[in-house]
């Protein structure tokens, strides 16, 4: 099988990926940089994102972030960044004919940040006022005590963002530090998609940044997952007018020979509108606006989340729904119900890569954090391996009820009820 991509490694080992699309009329350019927060220690929680504002604030030769923001935005394009637990990556999309003006926009931001301290100091502020609003939505925050229960006191159990007390106390010597360890060539990757050859893609990225320092590759810490010493429920007492549950166990990395197998039981059980778990909460038994299931893949781990909002009272309810519908899965799923999740799961997956950024994304993404890129291909081809006797064993072995945990924010004084309910 064909691969759609190309790549070429600079000399200072910066990898250089593309994907010609040329009935597209826009160019895609997503650069990943390997780092993120599971590799901060507890005093650094923060500074991976910390950094990614700063790289936003000027260059030697755009001095103020009007000046980078506008540079794409008066070619009509777009321009944002974002810092997970494994990867940061800055994205631009623009016309075509733009291309070059937009690698240098971000290869500028990259290779030349100010970082001043007045501007670092400035930053602090917003990151905090970040934190704040974020914290401010009880979604947000069951997911964080979720991933506080999944890997408890370590990195991958913490807020991206990092929390007040520690942003507080990032200086702008941590922040040059962290960049000039971890924006090297060989922790980066350059990856583009659109109506672009990627001989002009690799001549363009050469001349910015062959350059570049070589650098080494970070090390993280192994994610664990909790070993049963911590409590199995979490609550966070808030007057909100909606309870917030959410059911967690631990899941799978991304390259596990189960990965497919457990993410076609998704499927079927919480992921669209005619999942089992929708049509049982909200069609038949009106509990709940939102629900769903959702699956999170990483280096070496992963979760398996079942997430809902329902009325206070009905709380002790919803959660007993979920428990039974992550039984009754274990009993089979039969073939028809598993080929729809096999043609939503592709149909999803194809529709999206029409979209040159999520193209560009998709190869990125895979290369920074293992080295390979698999086609679109090959993946649909990996799901329609899966049989039902896979999703059966994929279900059996990783909806353990005695790794069961459930974080909730709602109006609660006490958890006894949640506690009594995974017994």
């Amino acid at each position: 099988m064909v691969s759609p991509y190309q790549q070429t490694v600079l000399s200072n080992g910066l990898r250089v990926l593309s994907c010609e699309m040329p009935h597209t009329r826009s160019v895609s350019i997503d650069i990943f940089a390997g780092i993120g927060s599971r590799y901060e220690e507890d005093k650094e929680a923060g500074v991976s994102h910390f950094l990614e504002h700063m790289l936003f604030k000027g260059t030697t030769r755009r001095p103020s972030g009007a000046d980078i923001s506008g540079a794409i935005e008066q070619i009509g394009g777009m321009m944002n960044a974002g810092t997970d637990r494994e990867t940061t990556s800055f994205w631009c999309k623009v016309a075509s004919p733009h291309f070059g003006r937009a690698l240098d926009v971000l290869m500028d931001i990259i290779r030349n940040p100010l970082m001043s301290q007045e501007d670092v100091d400035k930053e602090r502020g917003v990151i905090q006022e970040e934190l704040n609003m974020t914290n401010d939505y009880p979604s947000y925050r069951v997911d964080l005590l979720t991933d506080e229960m999944l890997w408890p006191d370590q990195p991958m159990g913490r807020d991206v963002g990092g929390t007040r007390e520690t942003v507080d106390g990032i200086t702008r010597q941590m922040i040059l530090d962290w960049f000039q360890r971890h924006y090297v060539a060989s922790n980066m990757v350059v990856s583009v998609a659109g109506n672009v050859s990627h001989g002009e893609v690799v001549e363009t990225v050469a001349t910015l940044a062959g350059d570049m320092p070589s650098g080494s590759l970070p090390v993280y810490r192994i994610a664990a997952h909790d070993n049963g010493q911590h409590p199995r429920v979490r609550l966070e007492s808030r007057k909100t007018e909606q309870a917030h549950l959410s059911l967690c166990l631990p899941g799978l990395a991304t390259r596990h020979p189960d990965r497919y197998a457990l993410d076609l039981m998704n499927g079927v059980l919480g992921d669209g509108m005619s999942s089992r778990l929708f049509v049982e909460m909200r069609e038949t038994r009106g509990l709940a606006y939102e629900v769903h299931s959702s699956l999170t893949h990483f280096r070496d781990t992963g979760s398996i989340v079942v997430y809902c909002g329902v009325e206070p009272k009905k709380a002790k309810e919803a959660v007993e729904t979920v428990l039974g519908e992550l039984q009754r899965i274990k009993d089979g799923v039969p073939d028809e119900e598993l080929s729809k999740a096999k043609e939503f799961a592709k149909g999803r997956l194809l529709l999206r890569m029409e979209d040159t950024r999520a193209v560009a994304g998709w190869a990125g993404a895979q290369e920074i954090l293992y080295g390979e890129v698999l086609s679109v291909d090959e993946v649909v081809e990996r799901v329609e391996a899966i049989s039902t006797e896979d999703v059966l064993r994929a279900a059996r072995d990783y909806l353990v009820s005695e790794q069961l945990r459930l974080a909730v924010v709602g109006p609660y004084r006490s958890d006894r009820q949640f506690q009594a309910l995974l017994r």
